[in-house]
């Protein structure tokens, strides 16, 4: 689009790890990041499987994930990670079949959508969504202080999910969601997140 391309010679892009111009995040700093190549079941009490593509400890992805959470609110942030998770897929000796589910982002509150202008994770889940050409639900679950609820119950009856977030630290939301959506009529709640913190 000329208008990307307008907006680059404006704001142009500047890698988070080397400042080397035209990218985010460049091939060479992406390669120091270690994106796991191996995957072990992940199990709760309303959570079938966790995948994330790295540990949340190395200063530049938690520079990435903080400038797309925080100030300056990089909203183009979300290629790059969702890259992560793609490799992380492409790395796995028995990538997960996820044919017969549907994404669907971790929900953020009004007023934080306010602040923002955007919510983080359904970013990363529309890029995932049209790379692996899953169905995106967007309008599903929503939040509201820290009460979940789920609107147009009618999609959910039966299908499994994911649930999309920059990072997994506790668990305790997105088990909140995942025990939300099984109630509402989900078959099965997997995770995927660019980063685990614990």
């Amino acid at each position: 689009m000329w208008q990307d391309y307008i907006l680059d010679l404006i704001f142009p892009k500047f890698c988070f790890g080397c400042k080397k111009e035209d990218d985010y995040l460049c091939e060479d700093c992406k390669a120091t990041l270690e994106i796991s190549g191996f995957h072990e079941k992940y199990q709760t009490k309303y959570l079938s499987d966790l995948y994330f593509a790295l540990r949340y400890d190395k200063p530049l992805i938690k520079k990435l994930i903080k400038s797309f959470r925080n100030e300056p609110f990089i909203k183009e942030l979300a290629k790059p990670l969702a890259s992560l998770i793609l490799n992380h897929f492409q790395l796995l000796d028995n990538e997960p079949d996820l044919s017969d589910f549907s994404l669907i982002p971790m929900p953020i509150t009004k007023k934080e959508l306010k602040w923002r202008g955007y919510n983080p994770a359904e970013e990363i889940t529309k890029e995932l969504s049209w790379f692996l050409k899953i169905p995106l639900i967007s309008d599903c679950l929503a939040k509201e202080k820290k009460i979940i609820s789920i609107k147009n119950k009618e999609l959910l009856k039966g299908k499994s999910v994911v649930l999309v977030d920059d990072i997994y630290t506790d668990g305790s939301a997105m088990e909140e969601c995942s025990l939300a959506l099984k109630d509402s009529g989900a078959k099965g709640v997997w995770g995927v997140v660019v980063a685990r913190g614990k």
